[in-house]
């Protein structure tokens, strides 16, 4: 009996030496394989495009990672993870995984949530139409554009954004940094100004906006506009008539004598004051410009055809600057 257990006793040591032994190669795998350099990219390439759903387990990110060529065996990324403490922390999004990075390398990308970002500009001077029309093109954002925007209340800047981001939520954004930011200059606007709200502001700079392509002269514009309304002068300005016509989208053509006659809300140059609502989204300059003009005598404008415009205080002195003007355009064969 004593020996049978001796033998027992034996095996079953020599079992768990044998067991002990199967853990440390199996540790020793795993951690060869989780550690080792992955699979090289295609060629030509520094590395991988690759989606993490919002939701998708980590079961279902190794098998994808694995279908896809950038692990060799999903059940050790699995286990790395989680040993790692990272199986809650996988983050959705688009990432890229470089060549021949090591699952932990992978694991730290998607945990770290450091996913690819898509941009979409947005320039001063177009229409909510327009805006709205870059984002439902862009293929990196999803779902529908829901949301009813009023004309001018949306930023014109650069977003950047993650692939999948909602259409709906990108829109919302663009509306809250317009409505902040006008906020903010409107507590800092200069005193004495010839309108009494914010939305009124917002009006004329898209206005400052449309008249002018050079950046440096959108004060000088602002402070045209400004002199007028404190006159009582109308604004005569031809991008609210074109809005009037188009809704803001290229004419294509000069503006016809009978469209400048016909009575509209946008035609100020038979209608006094500010059109009823903004005509395009002003960018920060122009509404930084109408909320704190320089001081100017100026109450006409006209271009120089050198791509900016001739500023002057009187009718006279404007009257010569847009006879140059008509020398100008004969001189290039235009009416």
């Amino acid at each position: 009996m004593r020996g049978f257990l001796s033998l027992a006793g034996k095996i079953a040591v020599g079992g768990l030496i044998v067991a002990i032994i199967g853990v440390f190669l199996s540790y020793y795998y795993w951690q060869q394989s989780y550690n080792a350099p992955g699979p090289m990219a295609a060629e030509g390439t520094e590395h991988t495009i690759f989606s993490v759903e919002k939701g998708m387990p980590l079961g279902a990110i190794a098998r994808s990672l694995e279908q896809r060529g950038l692990i060799s065996d999903a059940f050790v990324f699995t286990i790395g993870v989680r040993l790692s403490g990272g199986a809650a922390n996988m983050k959705a999004g688009e990432y890229a995984i470089p060549s021949q990075a090591t699952m932990k390398e992978i694991a730290r990308i998607l945990r770290d949530g450091n996913a690819i970002l898509h941009k979409l500009t947005v320039a001063e001077g177009l229409t909510v139409a327009q805006v709205l029309r870059l984002v439902k093109e862009h293929q990196a954002l999803s779902g529908d554009v829901t949301l009813k925007v009023a004309e001018g209340t949306l930023m014109p800047e650069t977003y950047l954004f993650q692939r999948g981001m909602p259409r709906d939520e990108l829109v919302e954004k663009m509306r809250q940094a317009k409505l902040a930011f006008l906020d903010e200059m409107w507590a800092k606007r200069a005193d004495g100004l010839p309108f009494d709200t914010p939305y009124e502001a917002l009006i004329l700079a898209s206005i400052v906006e449309k008249e002018t392509g050079v950046a440096s002269e959108r004060p000088l514009v602002a402070s045209v506009f400004i002199n007028r309304l404190r006159k009582g002068m109308r604004l005569q300005s031809d991008p609210t008539v074109i809005y009037g016509i188009s809704g803001g989208e290229p004419l294509g053509r000069r503006i016809r004598r009978s469209e400048l006659d016909r009575a509209s809300p946008y035609n100020t140059y038979k209608v006094s004051g500010l059109p009823p609502t903004p005509i395009a989204n002003p960018g920060k300059e122009a509404i930084e410009a109408v909320l704190n003009p320089p001081q100017t005598t100026y109450l006409y404008f006209v271009a120089d055809g050198s791509g900016g415009h001739a500023f002057s205080s009187s009718l006279t002195e404007h009257n010569r600057n847009v006879a140059k003007w008509r020398t100008v355009q004969r001189n290039k064969g235009l009416r």
